[in-house]
């Protein structure tokens, strides 16, 4: 084979030629087929679906039009990321900082990868996929707090080695999460003069909603996905 050479597993889609030229520079390409032949899944089996519904947060890799990438992190409760069956998860959209970059990459360029670590069991495990965004999604109404739910269909899911992983035990989970009950404190950012005057008109940071202990309702908010 070549450097050029495709993957000899069935999969066309985890090596390219960049990983190939690399592969052979280093002399991994029979490891690297190796490890996709045993490790790499395109369905999440039982194990997976507990690693990832035990997890209070992960890394979302996503890329625009143009392939310009961009990497978040999400977080909530464990079991905020749901495994609805074998190929496909998804993920509530909270209330951030309104930029929707990764979202936005979303509507553009659905190829999105995901990166779950445990530091405290030094685990992790990588999933690839498709994503969509549908604002009429069933799953937005069991969970208010989301402004849109993400469903993500696997390509790929893999464990990753654990040795570099540091080791940190949890303290204590961000107070914002939503967890019903009582309103979610306001950020200290939305109250700085830079922010105050642009937040979304029915953002609960303004005082008169903060002063009334509760959030607007949601709006109804129509997702033009354009041409894609």
């Amino acid at each position: 084979m070549t450097a050029t050479d495709g993957p000899s597993s069935p999969n066309p889609v985890l090596y390219h030629r960049g990983s190939r030229r690399l592969q052979d520079t280093y002399d991994t390409r029979r490891l690297a087929d190796r490890l996709e032949q045993v490790k790499v899944r395109a369905t999440i089996d039982a194990g997976d679906r507990a690693f990832i519904e035990s997890m209070d947060m992960f890394f979302l890799a996503t890329a625009d039009e143009r392939g310009r990438p961009n990497c978040s992190y999400k977080g909530g409760d464990p079991g905020f990321v749901r495994v609805l069956d074998q190929r496909t998860i998804a993920f509530p959209a909270y209330d951030g900082n309104g930029m929707f970059l990764s979202a936005g990459n979303v509507l553009v360029n659905p190829d999105v990868g995901l990166l779950f670590v445990s530091f405290e069991r030094q685990r992790r495990l990588r999933l690839n996929g498709s994503a969509s965004i549908d604002p009429d999604d069933e799953l937005a109404a069991a969970d208010p707090a989301a402004l849109f739910v993400v469903r993500v269909r696997v390509r790929e899911v893999f464990p990753n080695c654990p040795r570099y992983i540091h080791r940190y035990e949890l303290v204590e989970r961000s107070r914002f999460i939503p967890r019903g009950g009582p309103p979610q404190p306001v950020p200290d950012w939305k109250r700085k003069d830079w922010a105050c005057d642009v937040l979304p008109a029915n953002d609960p940071a303004h005082r008169h909603a903060a002063s009334q202990g509760s959030p607007n309702p949601r709006p109804v908010v129509q997702i033009d996905h354009g041409p894609v």
